[in-house]
């Protein structure tokens, strides 16, 4: 039997072909192996602060914080609106609670009747999931304690401590500075800063009036974001401190006005409704701006409810009415300042007489003045404030000069003063009667004499009549009023950086004497003296009519308020190196020297009285009359030290 044959040649190849594959498995099992040693790698090296923070995120969130609000201070840094701290409640929609059952709850606590949880329920139900709604500012110690300890029963709810805004002296600036208020649907926006997620946060405010709503953007600030840890539903863990992104405080507007005298204006109108503008007629600085009577608008930030806002807005005095700028009157006989300068720059002479006889006749029917003057001239007629000089002066000149003149000092224009309701008024011309009245466009003789004593179709507002004064008094510069100095620190183009007063220093001059005639021996001698030595005030008065009035009617003792005169006093001091002017409204007040003199009196003193300068002058020492030495024969002096009691003498 013979034995099998052995191919060495087969085996070899088997083996062969083992070991290629052996070694094709191998190399493919250690790619795989480098590849995935470098992705672990990748992820443990490169990415792992990556996804620390996407691991992190699941249980931490950040907050929004609103910004710390801008201050708003006076012209020597008296904070006039500012922060502080308050307990607030808040309550957010959530999916695991019910609004109207924790409001119930929060009821037990802190005052909430039906009508005000209803009102709360429906917004909560209209804010976004999570974004917490105001359910009560200023809680108490007791209240804000009695909620946290309570916290993990009532879902949704955060008792923490923010900040609200204070106006510390109630309604003094109300008008000026405005108030805050919560956002409104109509305040959002799809784009720009009020399209921004921290509008929706309960401790944001926004600016409503005044200064606070001009300058809103840069009185925000930006917010901050404080870092807290969520569990699976997003409820609040605890705070973590340390990841806090601190919130930028606004910018700070300063204000040229003065909190002494603006808070003494608002006091001296008392229960009378009118204004008072005051300005540094060298800079243009406005330093006092009241409107009376005004308003709290720290009662504004809380929120009002209808029936207080329904007693201010009714209130025949109009309080939220801001009647520095945005009410207009006849200026009454102020505006004879002006029909005097125009007659000047016409070329009429100052010594030119005119006879007062208590009524004249012209154009069918009888002009009245108020009392019989006899012959005057241009600066008695001032110093008196004869009506019929001013008749027959504006005819002699006519109403188109008259306007040019007055436009040159501020009348009828509105200036950018960096808050918004200005009424620019109404200086008339012939021009004006050809736009306004299409179907008797002509000027007639008989609407001048009416022009001439400020009346008629001129308006203007306590603003335009003290920049008008301040022209007077600078007498170079045609000045314009700044009511902001400054915005973080960037100060602000000064009211002096104007234009020359295209008028005749000598024309100027004729008036500014009658003007310091007026207070010294004219309408205003008894109301209008200061007070402070050789410190005197040049002004001039004026008593607007405020309706048409049947025989008799306008001077009845029974006269209903709202249908008496308007009062007005214009005035500059010192006279003789002018630093402040003044316009004074007393809405429905009579006489200006009854009414609005006295209050102008008080208003310049506090300005005068301040200024280092002029209270130097005021207190100047008294000096010592003259002792002569007494010796005689040789004998000594007496001796000055006083005998002890009881020495005959």
């Amino acid at each position: 039997m013979s034995e099998p044959s052995i191919f060495f040649t087969e085996v070899n190849e088997k083996q062969g072909v083992f070991h290629r594959r052996t070694f094709l498995m191998g190399g493919l099992a250690g790619i795989g192996l480098a590849a995935l040693g470098g992705q672990l790698a990748h992820l443990q090296l490169v990415e792992a602060q990556r996804y620390q923070k996407l691991s992190a995120s699941n249980q931490f969130n950040y907050r929004l914080v609103p910004p710390p609000r801008g201050l708003i201070v006076d012209r020597t840094g008296v904070v006039l609106a500012t922060n502080r701290p308050n307990f607030r409640l808040l309550v957010a929609r959530e999916e695991d609670n019910d609004p109207a059952t924790i409001l119930k709850s929060l009821a037990n606590f802190v005052p909430l009747d039906d009508a005000r949880q209803a009102r709360l329920i429906r917004d909560i139900d209209r804010a976004p999931k999570r974004v917490p709604v105001s359910v009560m500012e200023d809680m108490t110690w007791e209240q804000f304690s009695a909620i946290n300890v309570r916290a993990p029963e009532l879902p949704g709810v955060t008792a923490d401590m923010g900040e609200v805004r204070v106006y510390p002296h109630g309604g003094a600036f109300a008008h000026v500075i405005g108030y805050v208020a919560k956002v409104n649907r109509e305040d959002m926006t799809p784009t720009g800063p009020n399209a921004e997620p921290i509008m929706l946060h309960p401790g944001f405010r926004i600016g409503r009036q005044g200064v606070e709503k001009a300058f809103d953007l840069d009185l925000r600030g930006r917010p901050g974001a404080q870092k807290v840890e969520v569990d699976a539903k997003g409820h609040e863990v605890r705070q973590d401190s340390g990841g806090d992104i601190a919130a930028v405080p606004g910018k700070q507007i300063q204000l040229s006005l003065d909190a002494d005298i603006q808070t003494r204006a608002l006091e001296v109108f008392g229960e009378e409704s009118g204004a008072a503008v005051m300005m540094d007629c060298r800079t243009g600085d406005v330093l006092c701006l009241v409107s009376a009577p005004s308003f709290d608008a720290n009662s504004f930030v809380r929120g009002l409810s209808g029936a207080e806002y329904r007693a201010l807005s009714d209130y025949e005095r109009k309080p939220l009415f801001n009647k520095a700028l945005t009410a207009t009157y006849p200026p009454g006989s102020t505006f004879k300042t002006m029909v005097a300068l125009a007659a000047l720059e016409a070329g009429v002479d100052p010594a030119q007489t005119c006879y007062c006889g208590g009524a004249w006749p012209y154009g069918g029917r009888i002009w009245h003045c108020d009392k019989s003057h006899g012959t005057v001239d241009m600066h008695q007629a001032i110093v008196t404030s004869c009506d019929i000089f001013f008749y027959q002066t504006a005819l002699k000149i006519g109403p188109d000069l008259i306007a040019a003149t007055a436009r040159k000092f501020g009348l009828g224009e509105t200036f950018d003063i960096g808050i918004s309701g200005q009424k620019p008024g109404l200086i008339p011309d012939r021009a004006y009667k050809r736009r306004a009245f299409k179907k008797d466009p002509a000027w007639h003789p008989g609407e001048t004499p009416s022009m001439g004593i400020g009346q008629g179709y001129v308006n203007v507002n306590a603003l335009q009549l003290c920049v008008m004064v301040a022209r007077l008094a600078n007498a170079e510069k045609a000045l314009r009023p700044r009511l902001v100095r400054s915005i973080g620190g960037v100060l602000q183009p000064a009211g002096d950086a104007a234009g020359d007063l295209p008028v005749n220093r000598e024309h100027l001059q004729f008036v500014r004497n009658a003007m310091a005639a007026v207070t010294s021996e004219g309408t205003a001698a008894a109301t209008a003296q200061l007070g402070l030595g050789d410190v005197k005030m040049a002004g001039k008065t004026g008593t607007a009519q405020a309706h048409t009035y049947r025989e008799g009617e306008r001077t009845s003792k029974s006269l209903a308020w709202d249908r008496k005169d308007h009062a007005w006093f214009v005035a500059f001091a010192p006279y003789d190196d002018p630093r402040y002017a003044l316009s004074v409204l007393v809405e429905h007040g009579g006489f200006g020297a009854a009414a609005a003199a006295p209050r102008a009196r008080e208003i310049m003193r506090v300005a005068l009285l301040k200024d280092p300068e002029i209270r130097a002058r005021i207190e100047k020492p008294t000096p010592m009359p003259d002792i002569p030495d007494v010796v005689t024969d040789g004998a000594a002096p007496p001796d000055p030290t006083p005998a002890p009691p009881g020495t005959p003498t």
